[in-house]
């Protein structure tokens, strides 16, 4: 075993505070169960930014069309639950599908240009998809939403409930799944090859790494992620609107991954639980201004830095942990 091998198994292996922090986050459902909608909200946020983080972070290729996935596979869960089967695992798995053809095409419109040209194709993806849900609301609802979205209980034996526990626990059973997928995929020779591609590009391509299919293949990869995701909210909610194709849908996952961290896993975990715990805070307290406080701690964060207001986390990055 060779010095790059032995240093990708290091990395691969699970610390000790890991299984403490996923047994944490699947009893707070029952410990907290007041707050079980805000725990599915946070899930379904941090497996978002978790697909996001695979093409930004890992790999170095900025988007903010990334809404675009999420909402697709929003749509096609509601739609397949309400005209074709309500259960739910099908209903994610054909979402799932879906956003990969997805990703597999638009891969192509991200291999040339710049990084402003990159932002603007992407952003222009998810306007295309945005107009296209609004104009044919024969199917989608168009500006009201597709209502009536009835999901049947998960393995045919937990219905979801009107607390959202069921909804909190199987958003968390996917984040988790996902997650291990994902940390094996940037453990893997293929994630050292994106982690080349995204501190230089030229360089890989001379050393023989196929940058164009790797990039292809990460972000299949992650529009299926960011898929799963839309199709966790519909489903948890009954409910797609455009809501979940607009800007702010791109813009705020990439400030959960400015407050948690690029470039491990657990950055957009760290970023979701602390940007939804503040959006819930701060709306409650100033429902018109909750988004100048969160500005404004983008800001100290910035120029303070992340290591200093997010000390426990970076801790954890240092010790491994950037999964």
């Amino acid at each position: 075993m060779n010095a790059a091998q032995k240093s990708l198994l290091q990395a691969s292996r699970w610390r000790a505070w890991e299984p403490a922090l996923w047994a944490a986050a699947f009893i707070a459902p029952m410990v907290l169960p007041s707050h079980a909608a805000i725990i599915n909200e946070i899930a379904i946020v941090a497996l978002f930014a978790m697909s996001l983080d695979l093409v930004l972070g890992f790999t170095g290729i900025v988007s903010l069309g990334h809404a675009a996935f999420f909402g697709f596979g929003a749509y096609s869960a509601a739609l397949f639950a309400k005209h074709v089967m309500p259960d739910p695992l099908v209903g994610l798995a054909v979402a799932i599908a879906g956003c990969t053809l997805l990703g597999a095409v638009a891969s192509l419109t991200i291999q040339r240009g710049s990084d402003l040209t990159r932002l603007m194709v992407t952003l222009g993806f998810a306007l295309i998809l945005l107009e296209l849900a609004n104009k044919l609301d024969w199917l989608t609802g168009g500006a009201d939403g597709l209502q009536g979205v009835i999901l049947g209980p998960v393995l045919g034996m937990f219905a979801f409930d009107l607390g959202g526990k069921t909804a909190a626990y199987y958003s968390l059973a996917v984040l988790l799944v996902f997650f291990v997928l994902a940390r094996r995929l940037v453990h893997s020779p293929f994630g050292a090859t994106l982690e080349a591609i995204r501190d230089n590009r030229l360089r890989a391509m001379a050393i023989g790494i196929p940058v164009s299919s790797r990039i292809a293949v990460v972000y299949t990869i992650a529009a299926a992620l960011a898929g799963a995701a839309g199709a966790l909210l519909a489903q948890t909610t009954g409910f797609a609107s455009l809501d979940v194709f607009e800007f702010h849908r791109s813009a705020d996952v990439m400030l959960i991954l400015v407050v948690g961290g690029t470039g491990w896993l657990y950055g957009g975990i760290a970023g979701a639980i602390v940007f939804k715990l503040m959006q819930d805070a701060l709306s409650a307290i100033t429902p018109q201004y909750w988004t100048f406080w969160i500005g404004l701690f983008l800001v100290v964060l910035v120029l303070v830095g992340r290591e200093r207001l997010l000390k426990p986390w970076t801790w954890f990055a240092k010790k491994g942990g950037a999964a």
